[in-house]
């Protein structure tokens, strides 16, 4: 290959110097100015000597020289030889297209600038901030409770680093969240799977991160190569919470993120709530409200007052707090047996709306015992559920049912889907039939006798969006509430769906549970975040062994119509080896946002539960 010319090598150099930026490209016309100037004065000492004269010397023609290149309307006023005005003029022509050329190259520098900022790709140099990596509908639902649960906090900072533009990501978060009073927001544009775009959120002072599983294909392998990331990224690793999609990832996720990452298996979790909630109505709103931070929360306190109290006797200890476990030695224990005896290193597991609450009685109140009603709960029998629509967490939900159902027990599973109710073999109670069924139409469904069922699921299709699938499931309630009216039949019917602004429409239907999957994902991790020893705590709650919560009929535990305290209904319950933590009125089941549901409330309140009104306790199954 030849040697490359000095005319090559002097455009290569050009070429390499004005690919460095505004500063270069000013840099240049600085010197063509420059240039233009000497050269011009020069020709007028020579040729104009008078007139150079005239104008006090060098410096003076110097001087005239850059007014007229920066100012070309100053060449009207010259006076003088036409050597003189002519070299003037070429000045003023010159520091014409130079002018132009530097206001262009600043605005197109200063726009450069600004399109970095808008970008946000600055450094955060935040201290104990929460840091969100991803972007998903789960974002508004944790940001939202994250300004609530420090909204009495200055100085609190949330992060996030998405793949998306900045202000596009503060415009979302300005229209679904609102205000977010003490609590400052900060977005910025990168990857999370790239570790220089890790190094802008200072994770090295960050209090906890969250991992979000994205929309899309193969959501779980996103959040996997971010854990990865963050595991291999040096300097302080702060506690990670992350949500996994698909059950069968969660040993790859688990591997990549270490031990410092605790993961949410939302598959598993949506559809243990969808199982509890079918079976007993009013589940779903009794763990959201347990899982935002505007009602009743769960906190974990030592309290050395207690040791030596035996747990059914600490169900009365708290005047405006309510019991519900003890964790020992990191073993979690909901509704232990009332003779376990608290010991000075348990932590008391308790609800109550805020942690300045959480205060010991003055003494214990006394239950009425003539208000104590003890009957039996009938055993569960045999039962029909019926599944409508299919989606991939459908195996599970069926896997979870197996779990609760009694022998002998049968599930239908109506749908078009071509994969319904595929991969469930193995189940021990259960058994599944599969029929073929266009669920939003009216006719298919009154084909299908509704009438011996017992319990009614409605799934989200996942052959369509979130919102065309959520349009489709209300057809499908709306269908299944006017056979309800004009047939007379009453069968549980609890319905998932994605978007939360979709509950209020579907509260048409008076479905008895909607479970927003996607909401309560999002709750969970906020809490995990807050506090990461509330995972055992949920996870207690959401699995079919152990004890869970149950809404049951009033009238098994007090005396119905009967002014009481809420300490009779805790004592009642406390008998029967279950924990009481609230109730539900039936005539305020359509009320939102607690749908008649009232979680721990005080102890000498009292309360008259009558026919249709529920007690909510935790209790085996």
């Amino acid at each position: 290959m030849s040697r490359p010319t000095r005319r090559e090598r002097m455009r290569y150099w050009f070429d390499n110097t004005m690919s460095r930026g505004t500063a270069a490209l000013i840099g240049w016309l600085a010197a063509i100015s420059a240039a233009l100037i000497v050269v011009v004065t020069g020709l007028v000492l020579w040729l104009t000597p008078v007139e150079a004269e005239r104008h006090h010397g060098v410096a003076g023609v110097l001087w005239a020289t850059l007014m007229r290149t920066l100012s070309p309307g100053k060449v009207a006023s010259d006076t003088g030889s036409a050597p003189f005005v002519a070299l003037m003029f070429v000045a003023s022509l010159g520091g014409l297209f130079i002018v132009s050329a530097l206001v262009g190259v600043l605005a197109n520098g200063l726009k450069e600038r600004f399109e970095q900022l808008r970008k946000g790709r600055s450094r955060i140099i935040e201290r104990g901030h929460t840091v969100i990596l991803g972007w998903s509908d789960q974002v508004f639902t944790i940001v939202r409770e994250l300004v609530q649960a420090h909204a009495s906090q200055r100085g609190s900072v949330i992060a996030i680093l998405a793949d998306l533009d900045k202000v596009a990501m503060e415009d979302a978060l300005r229209t679904h969240v609102g205000d977010t009073g003490a609590t400052k927001v900060v977005c910025r544009t990168g990857r999370p799977v790239e570790p220089a775009d890790l190094d802008l959120m200072n994770l090295d002072a960050a209090r906890s991160v969250v991992v979000l599983s994205p929309h899309g294909d193969d959501p779980d392998a996103h959040v996997i190569k971010t854990l990865l990331a963050l595991d291999k990224r040096a300097g302080d690793h702060p506690p990670v919470v992350a949500a996994i999609a698909d059950t069968a990832n969660m040993a790859a996720a688990r591997l990549a993120g270490g031990h410092g990452v605790h993961l949410v298996d939302s598959d598993d979790t949506a559809s243990r709530l969808i199982v509890q909630s079918s079976r007993q109505s009013g589940t779903s709103v009794v763990c959201m409200d347990l899982l935002d931070f505007a009602g009743g929360e769960i906190y974990l306190r030592s309290d050395p007052g207690l040791a030596g109290t035996p747990y059914g006797r600490a169900l009365h200890a708290y005047q405006a707090a309510t019991v519900i476990g003890l964790r020992r030695g990191g073993r979690t224990m909901l509704n232990p047996p009332a003779d376990t005896v608290i010991e000075a290193e348990d932590e008391i597991i308790v609800i109550a709306q805020d942690d300045s609450m959480i205060r010991l009685a003055d003494g214990m109140p006394k239950a009425q015992e003539d208000a104590i009603v003890m009957t039996a709960h009938p055993l569960p029998g045999p039962e029909r559920t019926l599944v409508l629509n299919w989606n991939g967490r459908g195996r599970q939900i069926v896997r979870c049912l197996d779990g609760y159902a009694a022998p002998g027990s049968i599930l239908d599973v109506a749908s078009d889907h071509p994969d319904a109710a595929t991969g469930v073999d193995g189940l021990v109670n259960l058994t599944v039939n599969v029929k073929d069924c266009e669920t939003t139409d009216r006719y298919a469904l009154e084909s299908l006798g509704l009438g011996v069922y017992q319990h009614v699921i409605v799934l989200s299709d996942d052959r369509y969006d979130a919102g065309h699938a959520d349009t489709r499931t209300l057809m499908t309630l709306l269908q299944l509430r006017d056979m309800q009216t004009s047939l007379g039949e009453r069968y549980s019917i609890v319905s998932e769906m994605h978007d939360e602004n979709n509950r209020s429409l579907a509260e048409v239907t008076r479905a008895d549970d909607i479970v927003i999957s996607d909401t309560v994902i999002g709750l969970l991790l906020a809490q995990l975040t807050e506090n990461r020893h509330l995972a055992d705590v949920f996870g207690y709650l959401f699995d079919s062994r152990g004890s869970e919560i149950y809404p049951r009929p009033a009238e098994r535990y007090v005396r119905s119509g009967a002014p009481v305290s809420f300490a009779t209904v805790i004592e009642s319950a406390a008998r029967r080896g279950e924990t009481a933590i609230g109730y539900r009125r039936a005539d305020r089941i359509g009320e939102a946002p607690h749908f008649g549901v009232v979680l721990n409330p005080d102890k000498s309140r009292l309360v008259r539960l009558g026919p249709g009104d529920s007690v909510i306790v935790l209790a085996e199954h």
